[in-house]
């Protein structure tokens, strides 16, 4: 079984393609193997494996932590959602860029956003669940949001109307975080 890079993107963000064993009984598939993930320069250390399911049009994001420090590695294991990542590095050449791609139960693939990013989520389905692997715990002290239509950041989000959490409703924008003191400590 062979895990596969598929695309990189924004200075550190990665596409993994696993190779999946399809049949008449189902499927099979490695989503993580820590020796081919070290073969592609990507973390083994993974901390906390996190499960969420949530219904069609809601929007989870965009959440960071700065200590630990927390990459993700998130897949789709039932429906499709529309997974995002921001760049929110001060010493990153694609500071405040982001990328976003449909992901679903079907196609499996898996994206791998490292600390430094800042990370969502919205559901096309009439559910989805999504599974992602952490390399920190999560710490409620050192995590913050930024909010998920900031205009400087112009994510293109296919739900027009989406289901948002209070804390997800009122989030700063990039460049509140980036003038902020916790920013200080969150360079990569």
């Amino acid at each position: 079984m062979q895990l596969q890079i598929e695309s990189k993107h924004l200075n550190g963000l990665v596409v993994i393609q696993p190779e999946v064993y399809q049949d008449e009984r189902g499927f099979f598939m490695e989503a993580y193997r820590s020796d081919q993930f070290q073969e592609l320069g990507l973390p083994i250390n993974f901390a906390q494996d996190n499960h969420s399911r949530s219904a069609k049009n809601v929007l989870r994001g965009l959440h960071f932590q700065w200590d630990p420090p927390m990459g993700k590695l998130m897949r789709v294991t039932f429906g499709n959602a529309f997974l995002v990542a921001v760049d929110i590095r001060k010493n990153s050449p694609t500071l405040g860029n982001w990328y976003g791609r449909e992901v679903t139960a079907d196609n499996k693939l898996e994206i791998y956003a490292p600390a430094g990013f800042a990370r969502g989520f919205c559901v096309l389905s009439d559910f989805a669940e999504i599974q992602y692997k952490c390399t920190g715990i999560y710490s409620n002290k050192a995590e913050s949001g930024i909010l998920w239509n900031d205009p400087k950041i112009g994510i293109e989000w296919p739900v027009k109307n989406p289901v948002l959490s209070k804390k997800d409703e009122i989030a700063q924008t990039l460049s509140a975080w980036l003038n902020s003191s916790e920013s200080n400590n969150f360079i990569f």
